[in-house]
């Protein structure tokens, strides 16, 4: 009887720890307040690079009927969560590194974690996507247009950014219901489900970890599908008689690939290292690696080998720089 009111109250106090935690402590980004400055200028160098880059891929597809293509529309959406998860995870962590702080709020923590992995999962889906629409294109080429209407990307598009919703609520949900008793420093620059789960001390994390393995299913799924069609796609393109037939086909897959490979690797490093390999600066530098690096090479990885893309590009770039040269020139001639 006296065990079992110990344990109710030790119950009653980490509901009570959980529920009286406000706001949590991130990990900053240096040790020292010159480095840490010296970080941010080139966090924000590369952040504001992902946005320039993501931001010219989203106005050039948008605004040349050229390129309303089901490869250009799905890369559309991918520079949209690209965005997205940059701004999701940067901008506090600017403000606490410039103005030398480390609080996040309890809910800014929990809309942070929520869009951080929907955008994340979104991604994931949507590389698994256009990995389809390159299948398709090389291995079933006159059905195309058939399997990749308009209808069919606009369902196969509002289905990967649904379901990382709907997953991404519960999985925010059932982690901060979780009561919290080891503190409320983080060691990540931004809030994320691995460092919440540190601070939990409660039995319920079975539900959490039920979750993490449904996500292992799904992330090995995408993954098997990925490999496969791959496969077919190296199959159909070595069958190829002309050597720029393959050229083309392969300069078609290679972007995508590319793409696929970074964000696995950063990914899978960040996730499947082992937890006795934690320190926090190196915790550090693979966050970076896997919430800033990809948005910020997607851009470049996607336009170097795109012709189409890069030709919209070049027009859209020359007609700003016309209107803003007239503009000036109405300007000048105005005064």
């Amino acid at each position: 009887m006296a065990v079992g009111l110990q344990g109710a109250s030790t119950q009653r106090q980490q509901m009570s720890n959980s529920s009286s935690i406000s706001h949590f402590l991130l990990l900053p980004l240096a040790d020292t307040r010159q480095l840490q400055l010296l970080l941010l200028w080139l966090f924000l160098g590369i952040s504001l690079a992902a946005l320039l880059g993501n931001g010219l891929i989203i106005s050039a597809v948008a605004s040349d009927h050229h390129l309303h293509t089901p490869m250009h529309f799905f890369l559309l959406n991918l520079s949209l969560t690209d965005l997205g998860s940059i701004c999701t995870t940067v901008p506090k962590a600017t403000h606490n590194s410039l103005w030398g702080t480390r609080t996040i709020s309890y809910i800014g923590c929990a809309t942070q974690v929520f869009f951080f992995l929907s955008f994340i999962v979104t991604e994931y889906s949507l590389l698994t996507i256009m990995c389809y629409d390159r299948y398709v294109a090389i291995c079933k080429p006159l059905h195309y247009g058939t399997l990749l209407g308009s209808r069919a990307c606009a369902h196969m598009a509002a289905a990967a950014w649904a379901t990382p919703f709907l997953y991404s609520l519960l999985h925010t949900a059932n982690t901060f219901s979780l009561p919290l008793c080891h503190g409320n420093a983080l060691g990540q620059f931004f809030c994320e489900i691995p460092q919440i789960l540190k601070l939990s001390c409660s039995n319920s994390y079975l539900r959490e970890l039920g979750l993490i393995v449904v996500s292992a299913f799904l992330f090995v799924g995408c993954f098997i599908f990925i490999v496969f069609s791959y496969v077919q796609i190296f199959r159909a393109v070595l069958r190829i008689p002309s050597e720029q037939g393959r050229h083309k086909a392969f300069s078609m897959c290679l972007p995508h690939l590319a793409v696929v490979s970074l964000f696995l690797t950063t990914v899978s490093f960040a996730y499947l290292k082992p937890l006795s390999v934690s320190y926090p600066s190196l915790d550090l530098v693979v966050s970076v690696l896997y919430s800033v690096v990809p948005p910020t090479l997607n851009p470049l990885i996607y336009s170097l080998r795109n012709q189409e893309l890069k030709d919209a590009l070049r027009k859209m770039m020359t007609g700003c720089f016309a209107a803003a040269r007239d503009s000036l020139l109405c300007f000048a001639n105005g005064s």
